[in-house]
């Protein structure tokens, strides 16, 4: 385990089953990591009941924040208003009483209270959510797994930059391979928005000294043997993300070195922000307390935001590209509006 205090602020009232799978899911990343600090953000009750489970030493390391209004599975993400949980986290965070927030709850809700509690990056219009799975290569980086339903091509772009620099940062891969997810690797393969994000991809300046492989299909996830970071849509993504769960699921469980993962980074926002599954377990949850304690340890949002500022495919530095690729009829980019849960 990396050294190091990390204090993350935890919705207790995101998820499926809320609040107790969440007290559990504290309670294990409490005892498993002695330098990890714990901001509760929930009802002062369900606080004390995870408290009181705790020795004395442990709980020096917790502090609470009583709110009670929670933004339900089914809200619409706008109800992520300034009293709830999942936004009184996000500005724990920005006011520096934490150094990361960790929701299992609506998704949509969550980078709604991150991408306006903590503010976006600049030119990144939409944040990606990144999961790392576990491949016969080493890790295999997926984005976007929900985040943004529909996007363009210059998003797509975007996105294979973000994902080039946190493979790189969260977990040392060295010159990142990045490959656009389809259903065939053969050029002009695929629906009219992989036909147009492949040549995109193909220019996009990259960070890490990562490079653009063209198109991968499904197997290669799982193979990691022609890519690092695999981008595609936050539609398809979070489908196969849940695909993968379900086959583990038929399987009688993952294998050791893992199975899909249940907790992920939003990529895009002035902060570091983990959402769990909506229907995380307790160990899911620790899970994503040890995610979003591990980025922090390595500074890991702040590098990245570095990475591409110097890039010039996205940052400071950068002016975005315009979505240009829709012809008449096409669809617009829309982010998330309703639950996507991961």
């Amino acid at each position: 385990m990396e050294p190091g205090t990390a204090r993350i602020a935890v919705d207790l009232l995101g998820g499926d089953d809320a609040p107790a799978v969440v007290v559990d899911g504290a309670l294990r990343a409490m005892r498993a990591d002695p330098d990890l600090h714990l901001l509760l953000v929930g009802p002062a009750e369900v606080a004390d009941e995870l408290i009181g489970a705790l020795d004395p030493a442990q709980r020096a390391r917790v502090t609470v924040r009583p709110v009670r209004a929670a933004v339900g599975m089914a809200e619409n993400p706008v109800a992520a208003r300034a009293d709830s949980t999942v936004r009184t986290a996000a500005t724990a965070v920005r006011d520096g009483l934490a150094d990361a927030m960790v929701s299992a709850g609506s998704t949509g809700a969550t980078v709604t209270a991150a991408a306006l509690g903590l503010g976006r990056w600049p030119h990144v219009r939409r944040p990606a959510l990144v999961a790392t799975l576990p491949a016969v290569a080493g890790p295999v980086v997926l984005l976007d797994v929900g985040g943004s339903l529909e996007p363009g091509p210059a998003t797509l772009a975007r996105h294979a930059v973000l994902g080039a620099a946190y493979a790189a940062v969260a977990h040392g891969v060295v010159e990142p391979r990045v490959g656009l997810l389809s259903v065939g690797t053969e050029a002009g393969k695929g629906d009219r928005l992989r036909r147009s994000a492949d040549p995109t991809l193909a220019a996009a300046p990259l960070p890490c000294a990562a490079r653009y492989v063209g198109l991968v299909e499904g197997y290669d996830i799982a193979s990691g043997l022609r890519a690092d970071v695999v981008v595609t849509d936050g539609f398809t993504g979070n489908v196969l993300l849940k695909a993968i769960e379900g086959a583990y699921a038929m399987a009688g469980g993952p294998p050791p070195g893992g199975g899909a993962p249940r907790a992920a980074a939003l990529l895009g926002v002035a902060g570091t922000v983990v959402v769990c599954h909506g229907a995380a377990r307790g160990e899911d949850v620790a899970s994503g307390i040890a995610l979003a304690a591990h980025l922090w340890r390595r500074r890991a949002t702040d590098t990245v935001s570095v990475l591409l500022g110097v890039s010039g495919g996205v940052g400071p530095a950068a002016a975005p590209a315009p979505e240009t690729s829709a012809q008449p009829g096409e669809h617009t980019e829309r982010t998330t509006d309703t639950e996507v849960s991961l």
